[in-house]
């Protein structure tokens, strides 16, 4: 009886501490996430990125060179993030072949999330970009209109799909591209998830401009889904719900 007892309590303090939230015979796999990284593993994103897509949350992330993807990584992957840094230098590195293994990925139904860097590359804007989504960059020539914390204005699907309540989310916004409808005929028109409801307007950008554009949008491409990120939410300020979110709509897990 005494022995009965005392396995009752532990189980109850196991309980109390969560052991038992999840049972390994219920546990779903993690989703496997690339984050894409050509620097000698000092960037801040994908540190930021890994510090949250974790295990326990349900994730197996890890980083990802352009070698790498060159050579056939994205084939053991659900999810590809391309975080922050120059859209134009992500291209580079990743050479034409990296280029079209990612359009390849996404279209056989992997996941591309992109943030700020990633967005300029995934839209249909520059000789350069992948041409993942239907999306052009509004006053590209103020593309360095400054940095700083802006307020996005979530739609009603927006406010459903990233988990978020309430329309209004303030996150870091670092010179990302204030992303418009695209006009390219053979790509479907994208979601909008949230637009700038603040801006910034240093460095000469003309006031106004950024207001209404859109932040977060997102799309199918062949069997695969998109979702760009003008704004930061993997900073350290977050709001990094709704970066874990996006990956899992990316997995199609939600």
């Amino acid at each position: 009886m005494v022995a009965m007892e005392v396995e009752l309590q532990q189980a109850r303090d196991a309980a109390i501490r969560g052991d038992f939230a999840v049972s390994s015979t219920t546990r779903e796999a993690p989703v496997r996430v690339a984050i894409y990284d050509h620097s000698p593993g000092t960037a801040n994103g994908p540190k930021n990125l890994l510090s949250f897509l974790t295990i326990n949350n349900g994730f197996d992330a890890r980083r990802v060179s352009p070698e790498d993807i060159r050579q056939g990584v994205l084939s053991d992957i659900d999810v590809l993030i391309m975080p922050g840094g120059s859209g134009s230098s992500q291209a580079e590195h990743l050479k034409v072949e990296g280029r079209k293994a990612i359009c390849d990925f996404v279209d056989q139904g992997g996941g591309y999330v992109g943030i700020c860097a990633g967005s300029y590359l995934a839209s249909s804007h520059y000789e350069w970009s992948l041409g993942l989504i239907n999306a052009r960059v509004w006053d590209r020539a103020h593309w360095a209109r400054g940095n700083g914390q802006v307020r996005m204005l979530l739609s009603e699907t927006g406010q459903r799909a990233l988990a978020n309540e309430g329309k209004m989310l303030d996150v870091y916004y670092g010179q990302g591209p204030l992303l418009i409808p695209g006009n390219n005929p053979h790509l479907p028109p994208y979601e909008v998830l949230a637009s700038y409801g603040t801006e910034i307007a240093t460095k000469g950008a003309p006031r106004t401009a950024m207001l209404g554009t859109h932040a977060i949008i997102r799309a199918s491409f062949g069997k695969g889904r998109v979702i760009c990120f003008s704004p930061h939410p993997e900073t350290k300020t977050g709001p990094n719900h709704i970066m874990s979110s996006s990956v899992l709509w990316a997995a199609d897990k939600k």
